[in-house]
């Protein structure tokens, strides 16, 4: 196994990894809306909160050799699915004609109060 790390994002506030390389694929840690300049949520909602997140990812992955078309599954975790077409128009925008396999799931809480996290699942060709 091999961790990767990059200050492009923010750093782990728990005993785990940004993301895990295994057997040809990448496991990302759950992403908030962090500024990894500041360790605090993105104001703003949603839309904003989701970007952040995907900024993180993209960063995790770019520290990875590796991209949004690379990912074969995600998990997005919400607080209220409410949210859900708000943050599937960012998504979907972030992903283009990519599409990964994709779980949505409704909880009642995320660190640090975020309205939404997710984690990846990328391959390497």
């Amino acid at each position: 196994m091999k961790r990767i790390s990059t200050e492009e994002a923010p750093k782990a506030i728990g005993p785990y990894s940004q993301a895990i390389e295994a057997g040809g694929l990448v496991f990302t840690a759950g992403q908030i809306g962090l500024d990894p300049a500041t360790m605090k949520i993105v104001e703003g909602g949603i839309d904003k909160q989701t970007a952040r997140v995907f900024d993180n990812l993209e960063a995790v992955l770019r520290e990875a050799g590796l991209g949004f078309v690379d990912v074969v599954k995600t998990t997005v975790y919400l607080t209220t699915m409410t949210d859900f077409q708000p943050m599937n128009a960012v998504y979907a925008a972030r992903f283009g004609d990519h599409r990964p396999a994709r779980s949505t799931v409704a909880a009642a809480a995320l660190p640090a109060g975020a309205l939404v996290e997710i984690d990846v699942i990328a391959r390497r060709a």
